[in-house]
């Protein structure tokens, strides 16, 4: 027999359900921001992260946003060839590429409209600070404990 879906499964499976969702709706906002402003969600992470601090390599860039420098290639290159970004050698270390906004980057770093960060705006706005705390807490503890290797 399946639960209704308003029925409890317990804290672990009731919260995973929770994540699950907002997943989803990260994803599904993402897609339509692609199609109407032609970039994504993560795309338009980097290109916020970017506007605050323009000339940073790749590798601070990963680590601003969670993931492995690798997840963050395709993305960059993405952006690159829309002409959002622009890569220049850092002129102490030639070997180290930093990024930074173009004009058109810049113009898309302003809009807020339709974009992910906008709906989680309205929905931070709504809580009290100490509710966000405990929810940064919550989701800090879960991010570590996803990113540990059982042994």
């Amino acid at each position: 027999m399946h639960p209704a879906p308003t029925e409890t499964l317990g804290n672990t499976l009731d919260f995973m359900r929770l994540l699950w969702s907002v997943a989803h709706g990260l994803q599904s906002r993402s897609k339509r921001m692609e199609a109407n402003l032609g970039i994504t969600g993560p795309q338009r992470l980097v290109l916020r992260i970017l506007g605050r601090s323009p000339g940073s390599p790749a590798g601070a860039l990963a680590r601003a946003m969670c993931v492995h420098p690798s997840t963050l290639t395709g993305v960059l290159r993405r952006l690159e060839a829309r002409g959002l970004v622009e890569r220049k050698k850092d002129v102490n270390d030639g070997r180290r590429a930093l990024f930074a906004l173009t004009p058109t980057g810049r113009k898309l770093d302003s809009q807020q409209a339709g974009t992910v960060e906008a709906a989680v705006r309205r929905s931070l706005g709504r809580l009290t600070t100490r509710d966000l705390d405990t929810a940064q807490k919550v989701l800090e503890h879960l991010s570590s404990e996803l990113a540990r290797i059982d042994r």
